[in-house]
């Protein structure tokens, strides 16, 4: 399905709404590279490989370098490097990726804050929202506001059991989210925070303080659909370290690839101090708009 003149014509003026709800907050738009030397090792996340060029240069030398699946760990770089406000949209990609949702290639959207928390960039989010609500208000309404449900409450009352409650399981946690999860978020509709994930799921996201701590991390449905994922940065390089390698091993037993380690991403975690930041998928968020029920249908395409 084939996106037309006029839903290429929407969807750039979306991105052009985006660019100037930033723009106008003091947040400088940044751009990394799109080829990476050592993406961050998460279990289901597989970046495309390029094999090394018969012409080495600076960024690029005469080794195996990934397409990003997102550019994270580059922007947290600036942030070590002393930006304070940033956000960049552009390529981003991932392999096996492909249906009425996903692609292979995709637009994502990321911005940080230094000295922020996830509620922070939550309330950064809803005014984007608003924002765009207001100049295209007839495919995205936000049905008034937008509700929070923690994942403890949602898995209670969706799967019938408790995240915190018993050994950890990680393919009941997944597949318990795709089946019960996110239909239930449907069945609310418009838009849901889902916050406050499991330690075992807090992926780069800092741990709460406390005798129950919980990964401040949220991610953002309307209607069902995930649309953005969001943490509290972890900025404790032997803390990011120790979650590296578990994600290595577990990548290793399912005979996944073995992506090399950034040492300058973990080296730089301590220059950071406090952050926070969010992905949010752009193609998605124009078939919210536009009411489309295929990403096929809101990208340009070979």
């Amino acid at each position: 399905m084939a996106a037309t003149v006029e839903m290429l014509e929407l969807r750039a003026k979306i991105v052009s709404a985006i660019r100037s709800f930033f723009d106008t907050r003091s947040f400088v738009e940044v751009e990394t590279p799109v080829r990476i030397l050592a993406p961050a090792p998460e279990e289901h996340i597989d970046c495309p490989l390029v094999p090394p060029s018969k012409v080495s240069g600076v960024l690029y030398p005469k080794t195996d370098t990934y397409l990003r699946a997102s550019p994270e760990l580059q922007m947290k770089k600036l942030l070590a490097a002393g930006m304070e406000r940033i956000y960049q949209m552009g390529p981003c990609f991932r392999e096996g990726e492909c249906g009425s949702r996903h692609n292979t290639e995709f637009t994502m959207l990321e911005w940080y804050r230094k000295s922020a928390t996830y509620l922070d960039i939550k309330r950064d989010l809803v005014e984007l929202l608003k924002h765009l609500s207001s100049l295209f208000s007839e495919g995205l309404s936000l049905g008034g506001e937008i509700k929070t449900l923690t994942v403890r409450e949602a898995y209670l009352s969706s799967a019938g059991w408790d995240p915190w409650e018993g050994e950890w399981n990680a393919d009941l946690f997944d597949f318990d989210m795709a089946v019960k999860v996110e239909p239930y978020l449907k069945e609310i509709g418009g838009g849901v925070f889902l916050t406050d994930y499991p330690p075992q799921a807090s992926s780069l996201a800092k741990l709460s303080q406390g005798e129950e701590p919980f990964a401040e991390r949220w991610e953002f449905y309307f209607d069902g659909v995930e649309i953005a994922n969001c943490f509290t940065e972890l900025c404790d390089e032997a803390e990011q370290r120790a979650r590296f390698a578990k994600a290595r091993e577990e990548r290793r037993q399912l005979g996944e690839a073995d992506y090399p380690l950034d040492e300058e991403f973990l080296s730089s975690l301590s220059s950071i101090g406090s952050a926070s930041g969010v992905a949010l998928g752009v193609d998605r968020l124009v078939m919210i708009i536009a009411r489309a029920s295929d990403i096929s249908s809101v990208r340009a395409t070979m």
